[in-house]
């Protein structure tokens, strides 16, 4: 019994390893465990003694260490407490030191998860306990640093115990003292005698890893056969000490070296060695050394099991029987004709798994081919975030999971089949290979949907594979400046050249080898082993968001290789690329970042020591003059990468635009003023940048992409925003470059946003998957549990009531897409699989598959939802252990019902049988003179018990019954009888016509009779389904064979599986089948008669559901009443309410009406009541972007709104519709499945009213409700989707009103013609002088700057003829044409625009009294705007005057006041105001006066009832805190020494119109 155990267990392992190839693992920890006991029981009787006991535990597979260190790390990683939290987030990274420098002082090795993730990558844990110390290190640093209470603390010691818990279950107490004497006994184990018989056993392993292949076919150990070739790879003998191959390896067995298994097991794990160390992990070659180390210690296991005494006699007989197997002789001869460009062609095949197809692809054909170019085109295309979209074209669907593509698509095609086309040179044109990539293409158009991810992935490969041929075609030949690969046919003709460019080569050669051999001094550790591959994307996709332009040693060597570099620097570059990013995704002072730093130093050193490059005719490439006009160094430039060349193109297209009149706008902003000259700004503006920064920063590649460089001049934008006036030059400059920024990276980048996956079609797919996949669930001999069903009535007996559900039923729903939530359709799929449970036995058939299809229903449904990982679902909830419960409850009240049942059968089956034998009292004086038998004759053929018979049937026009013989009798009369279990066809019971059955297949009855033997018509077999398939009676035609899974039962019309097949043994031989059958099902006889019926059945149901197939399925709610401790009186709170048919819960977000606005307002339900009949809620409001006050040059993301400080109580008539607003991490990460995509914003800032502040918070309130209400089921996205941001609403609003203004000034400014005289600079214009009244000792007033902007000249003034248009003077033009001179004496080398600027500062710094005289100087010749009217004085003075007829009205006191708020004052006596102009023109006045100017029209002699307006009084108007929140309070710096601000609005309202209007020499207001 042990033996058999013992055997077991292996075969256990052998099945787990085979279950585990595709991870690192080479054993499974746990069998291999298992499997030592068993064997520790089997041999302990024989071999005394505690050495013999571990030698032959040493001859067991022993648990693979690096396996072991993987379970442990995965434990630790994977834990979670009681809340569901990873402990491992704490001690993922270590503190960064300038953020807790106090925890280097206390710890003094520091060591993450991060650190002993790489370990474990590189396979440095050789050993379990070196792994444990690391856990060890690590958990006794959280718990030196951290107090006792705090939560890293008490962390670290649940993980360690949990740690040690773990360890002890794989790896046996003593495994560490006992290594040595275990080695021994390995070798002394395995050691064999006979050294013909170790012979044959190597050869069987080294025949075993030769010609094993992968699933595909592809043979494993094509690559390890023979080393790789010296000069095609010499850096592989460099990294790689002791190499070997399978070669080495066969000539080692022919030669009698190895004197054990366990000397070539070693070679074995060296050669598994040397490829992972050379070659990258997740490569094809990392796992195919890990495949063959498994393949061998499989084999080895197997051997080392047998039975020794009868290996030989086994091992002989095999080898007899295969005569093609290989010997060590034959191998070492086959690869000794391998040549050595066999092996370089071998060796070539190391490439990355995510670049597999590319890089290998360019071994068998030239890279400037054109079919090839057009290929890598399609395969390498990506998105805006540096995707690769292709991803899903490399492989064909799996027909497993995918079984419906291949019926929709009859020519399927992948990259992988395009690509050995390509190898196999079956491509002579263009052409054909895009009609191939077409192919596939409609292919997958055709399948999925037109708004799948999928589907526009297709038609964005499209574009970029159609513009890619029409540029191939447009050129015969390639030339090397664009291609960047080194033509050897150019350089044939010049032998000078071509020494150079081998000097070049050699130079880059000895450059990367010193970088490849530096080692730390002390330790001897290489520093570049961290750099030689990219990191895993499994394992670190963080790498690749941060990362846009990866870049590793053997990428590096590869374009060495192949001539990629035309020159050192371009090398240099890149090994500057890869040091930079390595610094810029690790921390400082880790061990990546100062290796990364001395590698470095070490480049620098040795190209120092190299002296300077060699003189050659490569300066005038056609490359680099392409760099020298694009504004990139050609020293640094060799040539451009991609990125590269996109931040070139939006730098270049800001710097070199210009407006209409031919000025750059972007000169003013090339370089920053000096602190001299301007050490205000510096003051105010903390981060200054300009245009010559962003170059530099540029050309040191430190944008990882767009969005960086973006940022900066965003920046560089907001300081010129911030510092200038609003109406200055260089504001609106900014503005417009601002915009031409953004259209650029929109240009560039598409102006497509991120993908943002269609939840609705995820989860319809996900439920109709999960539908498929449940209703095509078949038992062993593919019957489908589902069959049996559909013979379920659609309405319950006991529940009328219901509406009628099917599973047809539902699978219209699924293939209308009318299921929205997933935890609806599974209360539709548990209806129907409850009501077959409730309405038939528990042994019945019905009732099994309907358990059993719950219980895959459940998997499949965690399995598609990842436990709530891709979908989080109320109906997860309901799980196996909650069905268990379920049916164990069924049984207990059904089983005594049906036992019941049961004895009243048998009783009532007995009664029938003594009525029918006493009513034949003939038939019962005959039976008692029966002479049984256990066979008979009859017509020469012989019947026996347990044989099948045709008997013939009643009526004539019927098939002959079938019918199993149990009891064989003579009776008195000499006839003689049989009796036995008839069995039936399909078409001889009642069943659905949707049933399908096995061909061939008859059914075991309930119906059992006596029949005369005359009555025989012939033989036949009836065959158990398990028994069908795979054998055959002798000597009987196929017609006549018939096969039985299931019984049926005549009184309840219903089917059941046998599960145990008890018929009498039959006397018929059976042989195996030369080929087993297949499983066939074929449909009902009664399916084509019944197929009208059902068409028109179908008709009907879908005549009663017209209207209701494009709407979807709404789950069952109810309304959930909560009670309010601090509720009003009246109001009945809910927390659940349904209101016009629309379902709400607290913590909803609602669109609400707004009047006046673009977008309607979002609301959040944080209370919701209904009171006499109507329904109110109550919560915050959200604001869009274009509510707020902000910078126009402010960037926000798509659908972004803010949470606003207004709380209010609205009705829900004014309730638009649903949506939702998310947290910016939710919002990156999920969604809810039921609301569309256009109704999900995003909100991550609070915004203030009173400050005009917007503040980020941590995140949006979180709602905890009853168990009644139905909670919202959140899809997660398998990769986060990254939102990109749009310019501010207010942008092109704010530039066109400043082009407005602007334009009024073309032609009559001089100072802005003279600015457009000079190319490329520009001048500030800067604010104009305060306007000087009496309120200034009352009020605390802001500087405020008017609108810079000049009325043209009015027809008909004076002007000299021939000369230039005048402008109109002011105090500052005065100012300026006496400074500017005086500083132009003072700075004579300074450009226009740096006088400008220093003018422009001595003016803001001029005291109020000197602006006045300027001012007043302008006034003795230009009429006063404020003050006494001068008819004719004024150039305005045909357009505006001062006093007018009566009834007109004097201007608002603030903008934004309506006038309905102003009370009634009496009218003056005198009018105030003549007729509005024909055309209104701005002025140069506060912004109270334009208001003023703007509200004239010709319909109207005044603005508003002016009477009004100056009757107003303070103590009459109360104003809400919605409209004094309106008010200009920004005119003011403080409220001075009035009570509130408003006290002081009204105040300064007062002291503008007395002085403005001077009215007091029209109307008597002393009173005011």
């Amino acid at each position: 019994m042990r033996r058999l155990a013992f055997r077991g267990a292996g075969c256990t392992l052998k099945k787990l390893d085979s279950m585990g190839s595709k991870r690192r693992r080479a054993t499974s920890p746990s069998s291999s465990v298992s499997g030592g006991d068993f064997d520790d029981g089997h041999h302990s009787t024989n071999v005394p003694g505690p050495s013999r006991k571990r030698r032959r535990l040493s001859n067991l597979p022993t648990v693979d260490p690096i396996a072991v260190c993987h379970e442990l790390y995965n434990t630790i990683r994977d834990y979670k407490d009681e809340q569901g939290r990873l402990l491992c987030e704490l001690f993922i990274r270590a503190p960064k030191r300038r953020n807790q420098p106090d925890y280097y002082e206390v710890v003094s090795q520091p060591i993450d998860l991060m650190k002993i993730q790489q370990k474990l990558k590189m396979e440095e844990y050789d050993d379990v306990n070196v792994l444990t110390a690391d856990f060890q290190l690590l958990f006794n640093n959280a718990k030196a640093y951290y107090k006792p209470d705090s939560p890293e603390y008490k962390a670290a010691c649940k993980l360690w115990e949990l740690y040690l818990r773990t360890k002890n279950e794989f790896v046996q107490k003593g495994d560490a003292d006992e290594e040595d004497e275990d080695e021994e006994g390995h070798e002394q184990g395995t050691e064999l005698s006979s050294p013909g018989y170790l012979k044959e056993i190597l050869e069987q392993l080294l025949e075993a890893v030769a010609v094993a292949t992968n699933p595909s076919g592809r043979l494993i150990s094509e690559l390890f056969q023979k080393l790789p070739s010296k000069v095609q790879y010499p850096d592989y003998y460099a990294i790689i000490k002791e190499p070997i191959d399978l070669k080495t390896i066969a000539q080692r067995i022919q030669n009698g070296t190895y004197k054990s298994i366990h000397a070539m097991a070693k070679d074995i794990d060296l050669l598994a060695k040397n490829a992972k160390t050379y070659n990258e992990p997740g490569s094809q070659v990392f796992k195919d050394a890990n495949a063959i180390k498994k393949i061998f210690n499989m084999k080895k296991a197997e051997i080392e099991h047998s039975e020794l005494a009868k290996s030989s006699l086994r091992i002989s007989n095999k080898r007899s029987a295969q005569g093609d197997r290989l010997s060590a002789i034959t191998m070492a001869l086959q690869y000794g004709s391998e040549s050595d460009e066999d092996a370089a062609l071998a060796a070539a095949a190391r490439y990355e798994e995510g670049e597999s197809e590319a890089e290998s692809i360019t071994s068998f054909m030239d890279t400037s081919n054109p079919l090839y170019q057009l290929y890598d085109t399609v395969r390498s295309c990506r998105n805006n975030q540096g995707q690769l979209i292709s991803e899903p074209f490399f492989q064909l669907p799996s027909k497993k999971k995918y079984p419906d593509y291949y019926q929709q698509i009859k020519t399927p095609i992948s990259l992988q089949q395009i690509r050995m086309k390509l190898k196999n040179h079956e491509y002579e044109t263009l052409d054909q290979l895009e009609a191939d990539l077409n192919l596939m293409f409609e292919n997958a158009k055709r399948y999925n949907v037109p708004n799948s991810a999928i589907y526009k992935r297709v038609l964005k490969m499209q574009q970029v594979m159609q513009a890619k041929k029409k540029e191939l075609a447009r050129r015969d030949d390639i030339e090397d400046g664009d291609s960047m690969i080194s033509s050897a046919t150019s350089d044939a003709g010049s032998s000078k050249r071509k020494s150079k460019k081998n000097m070049r080569k050699q130079r880059m050669k000895i450059l990367y080898n010193a970088v490849l051999e530096a080692r730390e001094s002390g330790t001897g550790r290489r520093l570049c082993d961290l750099f030689m591959v990219k990191p895993s994307k499994k394992d670190y996709p963080d790498y690749y968001k941060i990362i846009l332009e990866p870049m590793d040693l053997k990428m590096i060597e590869h374009n060495i290789r192949n001539d990629k570099y035309v020159g050192e620097e371009a090398m240099i570059e890149d090994m500057k690329l890869m040091f930079r990013n390595a610094r810029h995704y690790n921390e400082e002072g880790s061990q990546v970042y100062n290796d990364a730093h001395m590698l470095e130093k070490i480049l620098k050193e040795k190209r120092k020591e190299l002296g300077p490059l060699p003189e050659d005719d490569d300066v005038a490439s056609p490359k680099l003059k392409l760099s020298r006009k694009s504004g990139i160094s050609p020293k640094k430039s060799k040539y451009m990468t991609p990125m590269q060349q996109k931040l070139n193109e939006v730098y270049e297209a800001v710097k070199n635009y210009t407006d209409k009149r031919g000025r750059r706008l972007s000169a003013i902003f090339l370089r920053l003023p000096s602190r001299s000259e301007l050490p205000d700004y510096y003051v105010t503006i903390k981060k200054p940048v300009d245009m010559e920064k962003i170059r530099s920063h540029m050309m040191a590649n430190k944008y990882q992409d767009i969005d960086s460089m973006v940022e900066d001049f965003v920046m560089m934008f907001n300081n010129a925003c911030t510092y200038n006036e609003p109406e200055s030059l260089i504001y609106k400059d900014a503005l417009v470059l601002h915009k031409v920024l953004l259209e650029t990276r929109r240009e560039i980048e598409g102006d497509e946003d991120s993908h943002v996956p269609n939840v609705t079609l995820l989860i319809q797919e996900l439920i109709h998957n999960l539908f498929v996949s449940v209703m095509s669930h078949q038992d062993d001999e593919g019957r489908c549990y589902s069959d049996s069903l559909a013979e379920i009535p659609a309405v319950d007996p006991n529940f009328p009531n219901k509406p009628p559900l099917t599973f047809d039923i539902i699978r219209k729903n699924v293939e209308s897409n009318r299921y929205r939530r997933l935890d609806l359709f599974q209360e539709n799929m548990f209806e129907v699989l409850e009501r077959a449970r409730r309405m038939n036995r528990t042994d019945s058939e019905i009732y099994e598959d309907a358990v059993e299809l719950q219980q895959f229903f459940i998997k499949i449904r965690d399995e598609l939802c990842k436990n709530g990982e891709i979908l989080l679902s109320p109906a997860l909830s309901y799980t196996t252990k909650h069905l268990h419960n379920d049916v164990e409850k069924e049984k207990k009240e059904k089983l005594p019902k049906e036992i019941e049942e049961d004895k009243l059968k048998r009783e009532e089956e007995k009664r029938e049988a003594e009525k029918s034998e006493d009513s034949s009292g003939s038939a019962g004086l005959s039976s008692l003179h029966r002479t049984y038998s256990q066979d008979c004759s009859f017509k020469n053929s012989m019947y026996h018990v347990g044989d099948y018979v045709y008997v013939e049937p009643a009526e004539a026009n019927l098939q002959p019954h079938i019918v199993c013989i149990e009891r064989l009798w003579e009776d008195s009369a000499g006839e003689k009888w049989l009796y036995g279990c008839w069995f039936y066809r399909p078409n001889e019971t009642f069943h659905l016509a949707t049933r399908k059955f096995l061909e061939k297949e008859v059914f075991k009855s309930d119906y059992y009779n006596k029949v005369p033997v005359s009555k025989i018509l012939g033989k036949c077999v009836v065959m158990f389904v398990k028994e069908y398939f795979k054998l055959c009676p002798e000597n009987f035609r196929d017609e006549d064979v018939y096969v039985c899974e299931s019984r049926y039962s005549a009184k309840t019309k219903s089917f059941k599986k046998i599960k145990l097949w008890t018929m009498p043994v039959s006397s018929v031989r059976f042989v195996p089948r030369d080929v087993p059958l297949p499983v066939v099902r074929v449909a009902s006889v009664f399916a084509n008669t019944d197929k009208a019926e059902e068409e028109k059945h179908s008709e009907t149901l879908e005549d009663s559901k017209v209207g209701e197939s494009i709407l979807h399925l709404e789950k069952d709610k109810e309304d959930v009443p909560v009670e309010m401790s601090n509720g009003e009186p009246g109001c009945h709170y809910f927390e659940q309410l349904c209101y016009n048919d629309m379902w709400l819960k607290v913590g909803d977000c609602v669109f609400i009406k707004s009047h006046g606005l673009v977008r309607p307002r979002v609301g959040r339900i944080e209370k919701m009541w209904v009171r006499d009949g109507a329904a109110y809620f109550f919560g915050p409001i959200f604001i869009h972007p274009e509510e707020t006050e902000h910078e126009p040059t402010k960037m926000f993301y798509k659908k972004e709104v803010f949470l606003s400080n207004l709380e209010e109580t609205c009705p829900m008539t004014c309730i638009l519709g649903k949506c939702a607003v998310l947290s910016f991490k939710d919002f990156l990460s999920c969604r809810p499945t039921e609301i569309s995509e256009n109704d999900v914003f995003l909100c991550e800032s609070r915004y203030n009213e009173s400050d005009k502040q917007m503040k980020k918070f941590k995140g949006l309130k979180r709602f905890s409700l009853s168990a009644k209400v139905v909670d919202d089921e959140i899809y997660y996205f398998r990769k986060p989707i990254v939102p990109q941001k749009e310019p501010s609403p207010l942008l092109e609003k704010k530039i066109q009103q400043l082009e407005a203004k602007f334009a009024e000034l073309e032609g009559g400014d001089e100072d802005i013609e003279e600015m457009g005289e000079e190319e490329g600079d520009i001048t500030e214009t800067p604010s104009m002088p305060q306007l000087q009244t009496p309120l200034a000792s009352e009020l605390d007033i802001m500087p405020y700057t008017p609108p810079q902007s000049t009325p043209k000249s009015v027809k008909g003034s004076t002007k000299k003829e021939g000369s230039k248009r005048k402008i109109n003077m002011s105090g500052y033009i005065l100012f300026s044409s006496e400074m500017r001179a005086v500083i132009k004496a003072q700075h004579p080398d300074y450009s226009f625009g740096e006088l400008s600027r220093l003018v422009g500062t001595e003016w803001r710094n001029l005291e109020a009294t000197k602006k006045a005289e300027y001012e007043g100087v302008i006034g003795q010749n230009v009429s006063p705007m404020v003050g006494t009217p001068a008819p004719g004085a004024s150039p305005f003075g045909q357009q505006i005057g001062i006093l007018g007829p009566p009834g007109q009205q004097a201007p608002p006191p603030y903008p934004g006041q309506s006038p309905a708020s102003q009370p009634v004052m009496q009218q003056p006596s005198t009018p105030m105001f003549v007729s509005p102009p024909p055309k209104t023109q701005r002025l140069l006045h506060s912004e109270a006066y334009l208001k003023y100017i703007e509200g004239l029209s010709a319909e109207s002699n005044s603005i508003s009832k002016w009477d009004q307006t100056l009757a107003a009084r303070r103590r009459d108007i109360h104003l809400s805190k919605e409209q004094e929140s309106r008010l200009p309070s920004h005119w003011l710096k403080s409220k001075g020494a009035h009570t509130t601000m408003a006290d002081a609005l009204w105040r300064l309202r007062d002291l503008m119109l007395r002085d403005t209007l001077n009215i007091r020499q029209a109307y008597n207001i002393e009173n005011v």
